[in-house]
């Protein structure tokens, strides 16, 4: 009954189908495990929904700490582009060593607001959206967005 929704969100994450599959079949093992925990039957969607997400985070994680990186054509397109010119290359450089430094000092973010800066700034999602897939209020995510901002952007002028 779910499975296309949560199948949905967890590509939205990895943008691999087959990830995709896998990440969704890790969150329904990790459902069946706290199924008893759920008190309103009627939140089951929003609550795997959750589970989903959090899974294709933690995926997401594991995957970048192997060392592998997804690529998809927004990422080899730019790229191609850059070849030609050295000093697109040396930008280019600038670019991605400043995005390594902001995924590390979001690491040392709390996990709520990674997780919201995450699906916010890298999946591009609105904030109704975050508060949907995180069974949160959307001013919540509002909030949190905000803080996890400020906190970050704290974090960088203090390294830079």
């Amino acid at each position: 009954m779910y499975s296309q929704r949560m199948l949905y969100i967890a590509y939205q994450y990895t943008k691999d189908s087959f990830h995709a599959e896998d990440v969704v079949q890790e969150a329904f093992l990790k459902a069946y495990k706290k199924i008893d925990s759920v008190d309103d039957t009627g939140k089951i969607g929003a609550w795997l929904s959750a589970i989903t997400a959090r899974t294709a985070i933690d995926f997401l994680r594991l995957e970048k700490r192997k060392g592998c990186i997804l690529l998809d054509s927004t990422v080899l397109e730019p790229m191609a582009g850059h070849a030609v010119n050295g000093e697109n290359i040396e930008e280019e450089v600038c670019v991605r060593l400043f995005q390594e430094e902001v995924d590390r000092t979001v690491e040392n973010l709390s996990v709520e607001s990674q997780q919201v800066l995450i699906l916010k700034i890298q999946y591009g999602l609105k904030e109704a959206e975050i508060a949907n897939i995180l069974n949160l209020k959307s001013g919540t995510v509002k909030t949190r967005l905000y803080r996890a901002r400020k906190q970050l952007k704290r974090c960088l002028t203090r390294t830079g």
